[in-house]
C-alpha cells in the first residue's frame, strides 16, 4: 500500500544524505517534498500540516544543530513523528474481571465487519482466550450464514437468532446480543464479539440500531472495521460512528492493497482513537495488531523485521532451524534440508511481502513482483528427485537431470542451474562454518569451551537458508528459473 510514499521518502532522504550541514532553508525545502508527498498519499489535510509543523520545530531546534549527522537527525525526528501520527503505542486489550469481555464490531457494508470478527476470534485464540461469535446482523441472512462458515473454520462456538426468525430477515438483533451474554457464561466463553449490520452508507437506522446494541450490551470494546482503500472516507466515517458509539479503536483491512495510505496515517490525529488492529490479507491468519513503530519503519524504507521474526517463529520449529542451520555451516546441508525450509517458508506469506520487511533491501528489490508459483516449480524439481538425489546431488548425471527435468515439466538447463546455485552456497555457508569454528577453537585453547572447532549453533532465532537473493544491479531471479 505504501509503496508509492516509500518511494518518494527515499528519494528525499537521499539527497538528503548528500548534503553536510543543514541550512534552514535545506529543512524546509525538505519539508515542502514532505508535505507533497503526504498530500499525495491522500492523507488529511490537518493532519500533513501538523506533522510537518512538529518535524521543523524539531529540525530547526538545538536538537539538530547539536547533531554530528544533521541528515541522519532529520530522518530520526520523521521517523519519530510519523510513529505518532500513527498512534505511538500498539494497542493492548485487557479483559473483564468477570467474563465474558465484550466486543462489539461496526462498519459498513463491505468493509470485511464479518471476515475480520473471525479474524479477531482467531487471534484471541491464540492468546489463550476462550472467544464466541455472535450473528446480530440479521437484515441479511447470508451474513449470519457466513458468520456460521467462518466460526466453523476457526473452531469457535457461533450464536444467533434461530434459523427460521434469522430465514425471516425480521428478527431483534438487540435481542441476540443480550442473549448472547448468558449463552457465552453457560458455554465458559470469556469473550464474545458480536457482529451488526451493516449498510452501503451511514443511514439513521443503523446508526440507531446500533447505539441500541451498544445499550444493551455495555461494551468493554467497541472497534470500527474501515476499508483502507477508501482513503479520506474511511476517516469520515471513523468521526461519525465515533459520535454515536464513543469507539475504542479501528481495525484497518486490506493494507495489502494499492491505494496510497492517508486513511491509516490519519484516522489517529482526526478521530482520536488508535488503530488496533490491521487486517493485511484474505487468509484468516492475516491479522495482528497495528503496531505503529513498524509502519512507520517500512514506509521510511527501513524494513520490518520485528514482524518478520514473529513470521518466522510461527512458521518454523525452532529444533529444526538450528539443526539445519548446523549441517548449513558444516557443509551437510541437503536439498532435502531446502524443500523443508522452503515450505517453512512459505507458511510466512507472500515471498514479495517478505522482502519489504527486511531492513537495508535495496529499492529495486523491494518493488520487485515475485511470483510464489516460482517456488513451486523450485519444489517441483526437488520432489522429482530421489531421496539419495536429494541427499547427494552429486548422484545427478546427465539421464537423471533429464528425469528430473521430465518428472517436473522443466527443462534440464532449469535443473542444471538450481544444482548449480545450491552447490554455490553449499560452498559458501560451508566456507562461512570454517571460519566460525576456526574462532572458535581459538577460544578453546584459551580454555574457554569444549575441545576443538566444535559446532556453531547460532542464535537469535530461525535461520532460514535460502540462496542470496542478489544485489540492486540484478534483478531478482529464484534458482533455477
Amino acid at each position: 500500500m505504501f509503496e508509492s510514499l516509500s518511494d518518494r521518502f527515499d528519494g528525499i532522504f537521499k539527497k538528503l544524505r548528500g548534503k553536510g550541514r543543514l541550512s534552514e532553508a535545506d529543512v524546509d525545502e525538505v519539508l515542502r517534498e514532505i508535505r507533497l508527498a503526504l498530500l499525495e498519499a491522500d492523507v488529511n489535510f490537518t493532519v500533513v500540516r501538523g506533522l510537518v509543523a512538529r518535524i521543523r520545530e524539531r529540525a530547526i531546534g538545538a536538537e539538530l544543530h547539536g547533531a554530528l549527522d544533521p541528515a541522519q537527525q532529520v530522518i530520526d525526528i520523521v521517523h519519530q513523528e510519523l510513529i505518532a501520527t500513527l498512534g505511538g503505542e500498539t494497542f493492548r486489550m485487557t479483559y473483564a474481571a468477570k467474563p465474558p469481555t465484550v466486543v462489539l464490531m461496526a462498519g459498513l457494508q463491505g468493509s470485511g465487519k464479518t471476515t475480520n470478527s473471525a479474524k479477531l476470534a482467531r487471534w484471541l485464540k491464540a492468546q489463550g482466550r476462550n472467544p464466541m461469535l455472535v450473528g446480530a446482523d440479521l437484515q441479511r441472512p447470508a451474513a449470519v450464514e457466513q458468520l456460521r462458515t467462518l466460526a466453523r473454520q476457526v473452531d469457535v462456538p457461533m450464536y444467533s437468532a434461530p434459523d427460521d426468525v434469522v430465514a425471516s430477515g425480521v428478527g431483534d438483533p438487540v435481542e441476540v446480543a443480550l442473549g448472547c451474554i448468558a449463552e457465552a457464561r453457560r458455554l465458559g466463553r470469556d469473550v464474545v464479539i458480536v457482529d451488526t449490520a451493516g449498510r452501503l452508507a451511514i443511514d439513521t437506522e443503523l446508526m440507531e440500531q446500533v447505539r441500541q446494541i451498544s445499550e444493551a450490551t455495555k461494551p468493554d470494546y467497541t472497534f470500527l472495521v474501515v476499508d483502507a482503500m477508501t482513503g479520506q472516507d474511511a476517516v469520515t466515517v471513523a468521526e461519525n460512528f465515533h459520535q454515536i458509539l464513543a469507539l475504542d479503536g479501528v481495525i484497518l483491512t486490506k493494507l495489502d492493497g494499492d491505494a496510497r495510505g492517508g486513511a491509516a496515517l490519519s484516522v489517529k490525529e482526526v478521530v482520536g482513537k488508535p488503530i488496533a488492529f490491521a487486517s493485511t490479507g484474505e487468509k484468516l491468519d492475516e491479522f495482528d495488531l497495528f503496531h505503529p513503530d513498524r509502519l512507520a519503519g517500512r514506509i521510511l524504507g527501513m524494513g520490518d523485521i520485528l514482524t518478520l521474526i514473529d513470521k518466522a517463529k510461527e512458521a518454523f520449529d525452532e529444533n529444526q532451524a538450528e539443526e539445519a542451520a548446523n549441517r548449513m555451516l558444516e557443509g551437510q546441508f541437503t536439498l532435502e534440508d531446502f524443500l523443508q525450509q522452503m515450505a517453512q517458508v512459505k507458511k510466512m506469506g507472500n515471498l514479495g511481502s517478505l522482502m519489504k520487511m527486511m531492513p537495508g533491501m535495496p529499492k529495486e528489490l523491494r518493488n520487485t513482483e515475485i511470483d510464489d508459483r516460482e517456488l513451486a516449480r523450485i519444489e517441483g524439481i526437488i520432489h522429482s528427485m530421489t531421496i539419495a538425489e536429494r541427499r547427494d546431488p552429486k548422484l545427478i548425471d546427465g539421464s537423471r537431470r533429464l528425469r528430473i527435468a521430465t518428472g517436473s515439466g522443466v527443462t534440464t538447463s532449469e535443473v542444471n542451474a538450481l544444482l548449480k546455485q545450491f552447490g554455490e552456497m553449499q560452498k559458501m555457508m560451508k566456507g562461512m562454518g570454517g571460519m566460525l569454528g576456526g574462532a572458535r577453537g581459538k577460544k578453546n585453547k584459551k580454555g574457554k569451551g569444549s575441545k576443538g572447532g566444535g559446532r556453531v549453533t547460532p542464535k537469535g532465532g530461525p535461520q532460514l537458508a535460502l540462496p542470496p537473493l542478489g544485489d540492486s544491479k540484478t534483478p531478482f531471479k529464484l534458482p533455477g528459473l
